[in-house]
């Protein structure tokens, strides 16, 4: 109990610490965030395709885990005859960066004094109003197609009038942020009946969201879908480049599999083969070696052929040199006669012995 009363006086105290103006900005936050959002990318607005329909400035969505992605401006259909669109803006409060979401009211309200320009200058809303239950659009400040839309008129006073500086911050108080603050008309129209935004404006930052392109971190403060003349193409594009970004990721993920299982299979097929042919991988070493040794036996041959080719042609030498010394030691030898070797004398027969008588 005595925790929830200190809480309950901590929050109270922050309140009352709290300027006025600053408390009256602080009405209506529903997301914040420790980082301001990026700059405002410049791009040229569509034209109103259809008469009636009012401009959406493009602005800086939250998530919490991804960062700021940009809502394309959109041409959108009113709830009603007779209100306007008071865009959303970012304002600093309390050390965190607020984001207040705009609404549809018979007056313009506070928008931090940010330049979306289209009309939005930071003050007010310069690109037409109503008369007699029809829209009548001021083509010195907004873009529409004549061809279907004619009540239109020329006032260029309007951008002579402005005083905001024209810059591309997109949020309102803390560093570098812009300080404008509530005029008396728009502290009276924010206390006014608001219209909360349509389901098609609701759809709309939900296909942004959608949209990876659109976030700062991808684009870096430039995204690929800046403004749009019609919500609903945007939602089909966006649903189309969903599903097949689904689709290229799952043949993504089919082709790892894929990939994976070939590896596998491969790997396998290696080690089988490894533990299955352990004798053909000796052969092969075999054969490597018997490759790289077939050089060296050649020379080794060749050098023999040589040696013998060698041999062969100094022995004819060899035999000439032989025979005159042969021819020499045979000579003496002839020349000698050969002396005849005194004979064995017979031996004598036995004379006969004389008998005695």
């Amino acid at each position: 109990m005595k925790k929830i009363l200190k809480i309950g006086f901590f929050i109270a105290a922050m309140t009352l610490a709290i300027p006025k103006t600053q408390a009256q900005v602080s009405v209506g936050v529903s997301v914040s965030a420790n980082i301001a959002p990026p700059e405002l990318p410049v791009y040229e607005q569509p034209a109103c395709p259809v008469d009636g329909y009012l401009w959406q400035p493009g602005y800086w969505a939250y998530d919490p885990q991804d960062g700021y992605y940009w809502v394309p401006g959109a041409w959108v259909e009113p709830p009603s005859v007779g209100v306007l669109w008071t865009p959303c803006y970012w304002g600093f409060v309390g050390g965190v960066y607020g984001f207040h979401a705009g609404y549809w009211g018979p007056h313009i309200g506070f928008y931090g004094g940010v330049n979306y320009g289209g009309g939005y200058f930071g003050v007010g809303f310069a690109g037409g109003g109503w008369e007699g239950g029809r829209f009548r659009y001021n083509t010195a400040v907004v873009r529409v197609n004549t061809t279907v839309i004619h009540n239109t008129y020329i006032d260029r006073t309007v951008i002579n009038r402005n005083t905001i500086v024209h810059n591309r911050v997109s949020y309102n108080g803390g560093r570098g942020g812009i300080t404008a603050r509530p005029r008396p008309q728009e502290e009276q129209a924010m206390r006014e009946r608001h219209i909360q935004p349509t389901s098609a404006q609701l759809s709309h930052q939900q296909a942004a969201h959608r949209d990876r392109s659109q976030f700062a971190s991808v684009n870096h403060g430039r995204p690929s879908t800046p403004a749009v003349n019609r919500m609903s193409a945007y939602h089909a594009n966006t649903q189309a480049n969903r599903h097949a970004n689904t689709a290229g990721v799952r043949n993504q993920q089919a082709n790892r599999q894929q990939n994976n299982a070939a590896r596998t299979n491969t790997r396998v097929n290696n080690n089988a083969a490894r533990q299955q042919h352990p004798q053909q991988q000796r052969a092969q070493q075999q054969r490597t070696q018997a490759q790289q040794q077939r050089p060296q036996q050649q020379r080794a041959q060749q050098q023999q052929r040589m040696q013998a080719q060698q041999q062969r042609a100094q022995q004819p030498q060899r035999v000439q040199q032989q025979r005159p010394q042969q021819r020499a030691e045979a000579q003496p030898q002839r020349a000698q006669p050969q002396r005849a070797q005194p004979r064995a004398a017979a031996p004598r027969p036995a004379e006969p012995r004389e008998r005695h008588r």
